[in-house]
Protein backbone atom coordinates (compact mmCIF):
# COMPACT_ATOMS: atom_id res chain seq x y z
CA UNK A 1 0.00 0.00 0.00
CA UNK A 2 1.22 3.49 -0.85
CA UNK A 3 2.45 5.34 2.19
CA UNK A 4 -0.01 8.05 3.17
CA UNK A 5 2.80 9.95 4.87
CA UNK A 6 4.63 10.12 1.54
CA UNK A 7 1.46 11.19 -0.26
CA UNK A 8 0.37 13.96 2.12
CA UNK A 9 3.65 14.69 3.89
CA UNK A 10 4.89 13.71 7.36
CA UNK A 11 3.59 15.29 10.53
CA UNK A 12 5.39 18.39 11.69
CA UNK A 13 5.44 17.60 15.38
CA UNK A 14 6.72 21.10 16.17
CA UNK A 15 3.52 23.08 15.58
CA UNK A 16 0.86 24.35 17.93
CA UNK A 17 -1.49 21.46 17.25
CA UNK A 18 -1.45 18.21 19.20
CA UNK A 19 -0.18 15.26 17.15
CA UNK A 20 -3.61 13.67 16.85
CA UNK A 21 -4.99 16.86 15.29
CA UNK A 22 -2.04 17.00 12.88
CA UNK A 23 -2.86 13.43 11.88
CA UNK A 24 -6.51 14.35 11.43
CA UNK A 25 -5.45 17.21 9.17
CA UNK A 26 -3.26 14.85 7.12
CA UNK A 27 -6.07 12.33 6.73
CA UNK A 28 -8.54 15.07 5.78
CA UNK A 29 -6.05 16.18 3.11
CA UNK A 30 -5.87 12.62 1.79
CA UNK A 31 -9.67 12.48 1.57
CA UNK A 32 -10.10 15.97 0.04
CA UNK A 33 -7.43 15.29 -2.61
CA UNK A 34 -8.97 11.88 -3.42
CA UNK A 35 -5.89 9.95 -2.36
CA UNK A 36 -8.52 8.16 -0.28
CA UNK A 37 -11.85 7.91 -2.09
CA UNK A 38 -15.37 7.16 -0.84
CA UNK A 39 -15.63 3.68 0.71
CA UNK A 40 -11.85 3.18 0.61
CA UNK A 41 -10.43 1.29 3.57
CA UNK A 42 -7.85 3.07 5.70
CA UNK A 43 -4.65 1.27 6.68
CA UNK A 44 -4.83 -0.43 10.05
CA UNK A 45 -4.12 1.58 13.19
CA UNK A 46 -0.78 -0.21 13.51
CA UNK A 47 0.20 0.68 9.93
CA UNK A 48 -0.88 4.30 10.35
CA UNK A 49 1.12 4.57 13.56
CA UNK A 50 4.22 3.22 11.81
CA UNK A 51 3.61 5.32 8.69
CA UNK A 52 3.33 8.62 10.57
CA UNK A 53 5.68 7.71 13.42
CA UNK A 54 3.12 8.24 16.18
CA UNK A 55 1.61 6.05 18.88
CA UNK A 56 -1.47 3.92 18.32
CA UNK A 57 -3.20 5.99 21.01
CA UNK A 58 -2.64 9.08 18.85
CA UNK A 59 -3.99 7.24 15.80
CA UNK A 60 -7.08 6.04 17.66
CA UNK A 61 -7.83 9.55 18.96
CA UNK A 62 -7.45 11.03 15.46
CA UNK A 63 -9.71 8.39 13.92
CA UNK A 64 -12.33 8.80 16.65
CA UNK A 65 -12.59 12.49 15.80
CA UNK A 66 -12.97 11.83 12.06
CA UNK A 67 -15.64 9.22 12.75
CA UNK A 68 -17.49 11.72 14.96
CA UNK A 69 -17.29 14.31 12.14
CA UNK A 70 -18.76 11.84 9.67
CA UNK A 71 -15.68 11.65 7.42
CA UNK A 72 -14.99 8.04 8.39
CA UNK A 73 -17.21 5.10 9.23
CA UNK A 74 -16.10 2.27 11.50
CA UNK A 75 -17.26 -1.20 10.49
CA UNK A 76 -17.08 -3.85 13.15
CA UNK A 77 -14.47 -6.43 12.26
CA UNK A 78 -13.50 -4.68 9.02
CA UNK A 79 -11.79 -1.43 10.03
CA UNK A 80 -12.21 2.22 9.12
CA UNK A 81 -13.54 3.42 5.77
CA UNK A 82 -13.94 6.79 4.08
CA UNK A 83 -17.56 7.82 4.36
CA UNK A 84 -19.62 7.80 1.18
CA UNK A 85 -22.08 10.32 2.61
CA UNK A 86 -22.93 13.42 0.59
CA UNK A 87 -23.95 16.81 1.97
CA UNK A 88 -26.74 18.44 -0.01
CA UNK A 89 -27.22 22.17 0.50
CA UNK A 90 -30.97 22.71 0.65
CA UNK A 91 -30.54 26.38 -0.25
CA UNK A 92 -29.11 25.60 -3.72
CA UNK A 93 -31.27 24.46 -6.65
CA UNK A 94 -28.89 21.97 -8.23
CA UNK A 95 -29.25 18.63 -9.92
CA UNK A 96 -28.00 15.32 -8.58
CA UNK A 97 -25.33 15.23 -11.33
CA UNK A 98 -24.08 18.71 -10.40
CA UNK A 99 -23.96 17.79 -6.71
CA UNK A 100 -21.89 14.69 -7.40
CA UNK A 101 -19.45 16.37 -9.80
CA UNK A 102 -18.91 19.19 -7.29
CA UNK A 103 -17.73 16.58 -4.81
CA UNK A 104 -15.44 14.80 -7.23
CA UNK A 105 -17.85 11.91 -7.74
CA UNK A 106 -18.98 10.51 -11.09
CA UNK A 107 -22.78 10.54 -11.50
CA UNK A 108 -24.59 7.96 -13.56
CA UNK A 109 -28.07 6.50 -13.83
CA UNK A 110 -29.67 3.14 -14.39
CA UNK A 111 -33.02 3.66 -16.06
CA UNK A 112 -36.02 1.86 -14.62
CA UNK A 113 -38.56 3.32 -17.03
CA UNK A 114 -39.42 6.20 -19.36
CA UNK A 115 -43.03 6.75 -20.28
CA UNK A 116 -45.51 9.19 -21.77
CA UNK A 117 -48.72 9.72 -19.84
CA UNK A 118 -51.11 12.29 -18.42
CA UNK A 119 -51.09 13.93 -15.01
CA UNK A 120 -52.45 12.05 -12.04
CA UNK A 121 -54.80 13.94 -9.69
CA UNK A 122 -51.87 14.51 -7.29
CA UNK A 123 -49.63 15.81 -10.07
CA UNK A 124 -52.40 17.99 -11.52
CA UNK A 125 -52.85 19.63 -8.12
CA UNK A 126 -49.11 20.14 -7.58
CA UNK A 127 -48.37 21.36 -11.11
CA UNK A 128 -51.61 23.34 -11.40
CA UNK A 129 -52.42 21.54 -14.64
CA UNK A 130 -55.73 20.50 -16.14
CA UNK A 131 -56.68 16.80 -16.12
CA UNK A 132 -55.34 15.09 -19.22
CA UNK A 133 -52.24 17.32 -19.57
CA UNK A 134 -49.45 15.26 -21.24
CA UNK A 135 -46.34 14.53 -19.15
CA UNK A 136 -43.11 12.59 -19.41
CA UNK A 137 -42.21 10.23 -16.56
CA UNK A 138 -38.65 9.24 -15.72
CA UNK A 139 -37.70 6.61 -13.15
CA UNK A 140 -34.08 5.72 -12.43
CA UNK A 141 -31.49 4.74 -9.86
CA UNK A 142 -28.96 7.50 -9.27
CA UNK A 143 -25.37 6.46 -8.59
CA UNK A 144 -22.29 8.28 -7.31
CA UNK A 145 -19.35 6.33 -8.73
CA UNK A 146 -20.56 2.77 -8.14
CA UNK A 147 -22.67 3.45 -5.05
CA UNK A 148 -26.47 3.65 -5.40
CA UNK A 149 -27.63 6.84 -3.71
CA UNK A 150 -31.27 7.44 -4.63
CA UNK A 151 -34.36 6.34 -6.52
CA UNK A 152 -35.72 9.23 -8.55
CA UNK A 153 -39.22 9.46 -9.99
CA UNK A 154 -39.67 12.67 -12.01
CA UNK A 155 -42.72 13.95 -13.86
CA UNK A 156 -42.07 16.70 -16.41
CA UNK A 157 -44.72 18.63 -18.31
CA UNK A 158 -44.33 17.25 -21.86
CA UNK A 159 -44.27 20.70 -23.47
CA UNK A 160 -41.00 21.44 -21.63
CA UNK A 161 -38.96 18.84 -23.56
CA UNK A 162 -38.72 18.07 -27.27
CA UNK A 163 -39.09 14.31 -26.71
CA UNK A 164 -38.93 11.54 -24.15
CA UNK A 165 -35.42 10.66 -25.34
CA UNK A 166 -34.04 14.19 -24.80
CA UNK A 167 -32.84 13.23 -21.30
CA UNK A 168 -29.52 11.42 -21.13
CA UNK A 169 -27.53 11.71 -17.89
CA UNK A 170 -28.98 14.88 -16.38
CA UNK A 171 -32.61 15.94 -16.54
CA UNK A 172 -31.74 19.53 -15.63
CA UNK A 173 -29.09 19.72 -18.37
CA UNK A 174 -31.69 18.56 -20.91
CA UNK A 175 -34.15 21.19 -19.66
CA UNK A 176 -31.45 23.88 -19.71
CA UNK A 177 -30.64 23.15 -23.36
CA UNK A 178 -34.18 24.16 -24.33
CA UNK A 179 -34.47 27.07 -21.89
CA UNK A 180 -36.83 25.22 -19.55
CA UNK A 181 -34.67 24.63 -16.48
CA UNK A 182 -36.41 25.41 -13.16
CA UNK A 183 -35.04 28.46 -11.37
CA UNK A 184 -36.94 27.99 -8.10
CA UNK A 185 -38.36 25.02 -6.29
CA UNK A 186 -40.39 24.06 -3.26
CA UNK A 187 -38.92 21.03 -1.53
CA UNK A 188 -40.31 18.88 1.24
CA UNK A 189 -38.29 16.29 3.09
CA UNK A 190 -39.53 13.55 5.37
CA UNK A 191 -38.17 10.41 6.94
CA UNK A 192 -39.34 7.08 5.55
CA UNK A 193 -38.54 3.40 5.91
CA UNK A 194 -37.37 1.75 2.71
CA UNK A 195 -39.69 -0.88 1.29
CA UNK A 196 -38.39 -4.24 0.15
CA UNK A 197 -38.29 -3.18 -3.51
CA UNK A 198 -36.63 0.14 -2.72
CA UNK A 199 -34.06 -1.49 -0.46
CA UNK A 200 -33.17 -4.07 -3.11
CA UNK A 201 -32.54 -1.39 -5.73
CA UNK A 202 -30.47 0.72 -3.32
CA UNK A 203 -28.50 -2.26 -1.93
CA UNK A 204 -29.91 -1.60 1.52
CA UNK A 205 -32.13 -3.61 3.86
CA UNK A 206 -35.89 -3.58 4.11
CA UNK A 207 -36.90 -1.12 6.80
CA UNK A 208 -33.65 0.87 6.67
CA UNK A 209 -33.99 4.60 7.23
CA UNK A 210 -34.52 6.66 4.09
CA UNK A 211 -35.22 10.25 3.12
CA UNK A 212 -38.03 11.21 0.75
CA UNK A 213 -37.53 14.54 -1.01
CA UNK A 214 -40.43 15.95 -3.00
CA UNK A 215 -39.57 18.80 -5.37
CA UNK A 216 -41.86 21.11 -7.28
CA UNK A 217 -39.74 23.03 -9.79
CA UNK A 218 -40.91 26.22 -11.49
CA UNK A 219 -39.75 28.52 -14.28
CA UNK A 220 -39.02 32.21 -13.86
CA UNK A 221 -42.59 33.12 -14.83
CA UNK A 222 -43.94 30.90 -12.05
CA UNK A 223 -45.10 27.97 -14.20
CA UNK A 224 -44.46 24.63 -12.51
CA UNK A 225 -42.98 22.04 -14.87
CA UNK A 226 -41.35 19.44 -12.57
CA UNK A 227 -42.75 17.25 -9.85
CA UNK A 228 -40.30 14.68 -8.48
CA UNK A 229 -39.99 12.24 -5.62
CA UNK A 230 -36.53 11.00 -4.68
CA UNK A 231 -35.88 8.29 -2.11
CA UNK A 232 -32.38 8.56 -0.65
CA UNK A 233 -30.54 6.05 1.47
CA UNK A 234 -30.48 7.54 4.93
CA UNK A 235 -26.89 6.45 5.53
CA UNK A 236 -25.45 8.18 2.46
CA UNK A 237 -27.03 11.64 2.36
CA UNK A 238 -27.10 14.63 4.68
CA UNK A 239 -29.25 17.67 3.88
CA UNK A 240 -27.83 20.96 5.06
CA UNK A 241 -29.54 24.35 5.29
CA UNK A 242 -27.90 27.61 6.30
CA UNK A 243 -30.13 29.66 8.58
CA UNK A 244 -29.92 33.29 9.67
CA UNK A 245 -31.79 35.33 12.25
CA UNK A 246 -34.23 37.93 11.02
CA UNK A 247 -33.06 41.52 11.38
Amino acid sequence: MTSLAKAVGPLDGRGNLPLYQELQRALRKAIDSRILGPDDALPSERDLAADFAVSRITVRKALDGLVADGLLVRRQGSGNFVSARVDKNFAMLTSFSEDMRARGRTPRSVWLSRAVGTVTPEEALALRMSPGTPVFRFARIRYADDAPMALEYATIVASALPSLDAVDTSLYEALEQVGQRPVRALQRLRAVLLTGDQAELLKARTGDAGLLVERLGSLRDGRAIEFSQSFYRGDTYDFVAELSAST
